[in-house]
C-alpha cells in the first residue's frame, strides 16, 4: 500500500494545494513499517482541477494524509480511489507510524477559501453542511 503526503521540509504542508512535494511511503503487508520515503516534486497547483490525482493514484497511492484541503481536492482524489485524512501535522514519517498505530483519524473540516488564500482558515463543519 502507498501513502502520500504534501511535504514541505520533511513536514505534512499545511495545504494540499501548495506543497512543495508529495512523500510517498510503501506500507508493507502487515501494516506494520513504513518503507522508504521517497519525494515526488509534483505540485498540485489547484487539487480539484491538477492532474495530481490521476498521478498518485497510476503511482498505486491508496491514502493521502494531509493537513488542509477543499472538498473538491477530497472529492478528486476519492474519485481516484484514495481515501483523505486531513487536520494532520508534524513529520511526514511520525504522520504514517500514527495512521499505522490506528492514532489518525479526518478532521471533517474542509478548507473554507477555494482563491488559495487558506492560510490555516477552515469552514466549521455547519457551515460546510449548508453549502
Amino acid at each position: 500500500m502507498k501513502i502520500a503526503l504534501p511535504s514541505n521540509q520533511n513536514q505534512i504542508d499545511e495545504h494540499f494545494g501548495h506543497c512543495e512535494y508529495f512523500t510517498v511511503f510503501t506500507v508493507d503487508n502487515q501494516k506494520k513499517n513504513p518503507i522508504g520515503g521517497k519525494d515526488y516534486t509534483t505540485r498540485a497547483g489547484c487539487g480539484c482541477k491538477s492532474n495530481i490525482a490521476s498521478t498518485l493514484a497510476q503511482m498505486g497511492v491508496k491514502l493521502m494524509i494531509a493537513g488542509n484541503m477543499g472538498q473538491g481536492a477530497v472529492n478528486v482524489l476519492n474519485n481516484q480511489g484514495i481515501d483523505v485524512l486531513r487536520g494532520c501535522s508534524g513529520g511526514v514519517k511520525d504522520a504514517v507510524e500514527s495512521w499505522l498505530a490506528g492514532k489518525l483519524n479526518d478532521s471533517g473540516i474542509a478548507c473554507a477559501q477555494h482563491d488559495h488564500g487558506c492560510n490555516g482558515r477552515l469552514m466549521e463543519p455547519w457551515k460546510r453542511a449548508l453549502q
